[in-house]
């Protein structure tokens, strides 16, 4: 269960920051409506990582789709054009 307290809570900051952990997230509220949450370190990372992932496949996917649209060009062509050599 999240962890919702007012933003008044942080007068005594360390009491709210013991409720975080890596799986549990503390939400702020400001005059009874969420506007902040604070979360561990590895929680954040995780994110970030997770984010990476989805904007990568998300743009593979774009690729794969114009390629299907445009074509596809052959491996050797490929490795004229981005300069691989043997």
């Amino acid at each position: 269960m999240p962890s919702i307290k007012p933003i008044s809570n942080l007068r005594n900051y360390t009491d709210v920051l013991k409720e975080v952990d890596s799986r549990k997230r503390v939400y702020l509220t400001r005059n009874g409506y969420g506007a902040y949450t604070i979360m561990s370190i590895e929680e954040a990372d995780e994110l970030d990582r997770l984010r990476a992932m989805f904007h990568l496949v998300s743009d593979l996917k774009a690729a794969e789709e114009e390629a299907d649209r445009e074509g596809w060009i052959e491996a050797d062509e490929f490795e004229k054009e981005m300069e691989i050599y043997d």
